[in-house]
């Protein structure tokens, strides 16, 4: 049964200026600058130029003040402010004479490029090279074969119409992985140090380290030397031999070339704040110095002063032209704006942070940290704890003592024995000292680190030290175990 009714809803929605921020806000510098040149190429109304720009204000005035006899939107809000204020604030540490040269990318070979490379220096047939090239397509970044050869047979069949078979398939596995760097097209770890192993000179150390991966990889990875020693009557002196072997070699031989050439290059770290001490004066500032200045350009004036000036130009396409002009002006605006916002709340953001840790900007030592969380800084600045957190996501600071994530910063508190609150990150700092300084043949488990962080005057529990060693990227002490 159908049934008509009237309904009231009050909903918050945010407008496209509004989302044009959050975006803004979230992106670190060298994305921004990317981002203003995309904005310049796809917006013709918006230009490079210095916040100087020459304007002629009683014109505009006229101009509009005609206009709006005859149209529905008023010309002198796009006509009188051709000259964009500058966005980068009191913060801005650079002048107009500075030049703002593009990054440079550099060029080569990605990871596949290489092998598919070498594949041209092999004796092969244009069918087994078309396989041999499916088989490069089917490695992944680090270097591994993760298909059987029966689905890659399979799938070459319906997608390429290449007849083939296991046998065949396998044949050519194993002349991909001939290919360098050593270990590439292997299934699992072990296969991988086992094509590497192959292709050294076959010394004593050499051929225990064949062994020990053919025989015994289970008892290696979980570092039962104890094991290996009884299993293959061999001195500890030579189990460390061995071992030397294995670890000189790449488990992930194709992280070498990092994947795509430009995605590496994207990967360089830019700060995006700069403090600088003088003297325990510390200042802040945005690190701006390839970010251009913008503005509104002035040369579509003309077409409103052809509009405006001649009554017999005022046609329906003309009318259409400016409004289009007025639409391209009105994302031109609120584009800048973001910008401003975006430079005001980052410098507003990170001047309170730095204040909150002023002793550690003055010191750099780690302890000098105090426990800080997102609300803490919230509340100073009065912005809202997700423009706080969007701040820093991705920014980085460069100051005296190095380069650090915004993020690095923040952490939660806890109580020492003496009732003093401290933060997490002096806990996990001695947490590293400790297992630094450890007995290698013995380390210290969770339950031991506990009891050191404990006579140290730190109480806290098991699970919260395993967590801490999680975050320190520390693994568990059988695997930190040595010989």
């Amino acid at each position: 049964m159908l049934r008509q009714q009237l309904q009231q809803k009050l909903q918050q929605k945010l407008s496209p200026a509004q989302i044009q921020v959050i975006k803004m806000l979230e992106i670190p510098t060298l994305e921004l600058e990317e981002r203003i040149r995309q904005e310049i190429e796809e917006n013709p109304v918006l230009e490079e130029g210095s916040e100087n720009a020459e304007t002629n204000d009683d014109q505009d005035t006229n101009q509009a003040d005609e206009a709006d006899s005859n149209d529905d939107f008023d010309l002198d809000e796009y006509m009188s402010d051709d000259d964009i204020p500058d966005y980068k604030l009191i913060a801005s540490n650079v002048s107009r004479d500075d030049k703002h040269e593009d990054i440079p990318f550099s060029a080569g070979f990605t990871f596949h490029e290489h092998l598919i490379d070498q594949v041209g220096l092999l004796h092969l047939n244009d069918q087994q090279r078309k396989l041999v090239e499916y088989i490069i397509g089917n490695i992944d970044e680090e270097g591994y074969l993760r298909r059987d050869a029966g689905s890659m047979a399979d799938d070459i069949v319906f997608q390429a119409g290449v007849e083939t078979n296991d046998d065949e398939m396998k044949q050519l596995i194993k002349i991909v992985q001939q290919l360098d760097p050593a270990g590439v097209g292997a299934a699992n770890l072990q296969e991988c140090l086992q094509l590497q192993l192959e292709r050294k000179e076959p010394s004593e150390p050499v051929k225990n380290a064949r062994r020990i991966i053919s025989d015994y990889f289970e008892e290696f990875s979980k570092k039962h030397y104890d094991k290996i020693i009884r299993s293959m009557s061999m001195t500890e002196e030579s189990l460390k031999d061995a071992l030397a072997e294995i670890t000189r070699l790449n488990p992930k031989p194709g992280n070498a070339w990092g994947g795509n050439v430009l995605e590496k290059s994207f990967s360089t770290i830019v700060p995006d704040f700069i403090i600088e001490n003088d003297n325990g004066v510390i200042s802040v500032q945005l690190n701006n110095s390839n970010v251009p200045e913008l503005r509104i350009n002035s040369t579509y004036n003309e077409m409103f002063e052809d509009y405006t000036n001649n009554k017999s130009n005022q046609t329906r396409e003309m009318k259409d032209a400016v409004m289009f002009v007025k639409q391209k002006i009105d994302a031109a605006r609120w584009f800048i704006n973001a910008i401003r916002q975006r430079q005001q709340t980052l410098l507003t953001t990170m001047t309170a942070i730095v204040d909150f840790q002023r002793e550690f900007f003055l010191e750099g030592d780690e302890t000098y940290l105090k426990p800080m969380v997102l609300k803490d800084i919230a509340d100073i600045t009065g912005y809202d704890i997700s423009t706080i957190s969007r701040v820093s996501n991705s920014k980085y600071v460069q100051t005296e003592f190095g380069i650090f994530p915004v993020k690095f910063f923040f952490s939660e508190s806890m109580t020492n024995d003496s009732g003093e609150e401290i933060s997490t990150r002096e806990i996990k700092k001695i947490m590293q000292e400790c297992i630094d300084e450890e007995d290698k043949r013995n380390p210290l488990n969770d339950d031991r680190l506990v009891e050191v962080l404990k006579e140290k005057g730190y109480l806290i529990a098991r699970r919260t030290a395993a967590k801490y060693r999680e975050q320190l990227n520390i693994p568990v002490a059988r695997l930190r175990k040595e010989i």
